[in-house]
């Protein structure tokens, strides 16, 4: 695994059901919330700290995931994108990238074809079957529950990086 993740230079990640549990929230008014992980944006903001730029490709169209990639610094933020592979195709080229500079953490059949032409696939322990089947590693945590910072760990100490993340924490 550790040979996948030596040349990783970005991480995509999906939304619902990577980013949080998959449940949407709508107040009375019809405002839509959504629930997101303190530890997840930690490790996103561990990655871009050491030069891993990190962007959102999602199905869905939401202010709320907006909000969250601004907070998180995350420029690259693909919403309404229902053939994820034209996005992602858009962000290679873009950053000039190649499939073996990338890694996806995705959680149902619509991340498929993305996972499939990473050089690193993740699924959250709790994605559909598909997901979990395309995935060179299915986590321990579900999506929304630390899901997000156990692929940003693996990261980084396939980059040989965790050490020098550690010591920033005087550990």
């Amino acid at each position: 695994m550790n040979e996948k993740l030596k040349d990783i230079r970005m991480l995509l990640l999906d939304v619902d059901g990577v980013m949080t549990d998959g449940g949407i929230i709508y107040d009375c008014n019809g405002m839509e919330t959504k629930v997101f992980n303190v530890r997840d944006g930690h490790g996103i903001k561990m990655l871009q700290r050491y030069g891993i730029e990190v962007g959102i490709i999602t199905g869905r169209t939401s202010r709320v995931v907006d909000i969250r990639a601004k907070e998180l610094g995350i420029e690259l933020v693909y919403q309404g994108a229902l053939k994820k592979l034209v996005s992602y195709e858009e962000i290679k080229q873009k950053r000039s990238l190649s499939d073996s500079q990338i890694a996806y953490i995705g959680d149902d059949i619509i991340d498929v074809p993305v996972m499939r032409r990473v050089a690193f696939a993740a699924a959250p322990s709790d994605g559909q079957v598909e997901a979990r089947n395309a995935a060179h590693y299915v986590t321990c945590c579900p999506g929304g529950r630390g899901a997000v910072r156990e692929v940003c760990e693996l990261i980084l100490k396939g980059r040989d990086l965790w050490v020098e993340v550690e010591s920033r924490y005087e550990l």
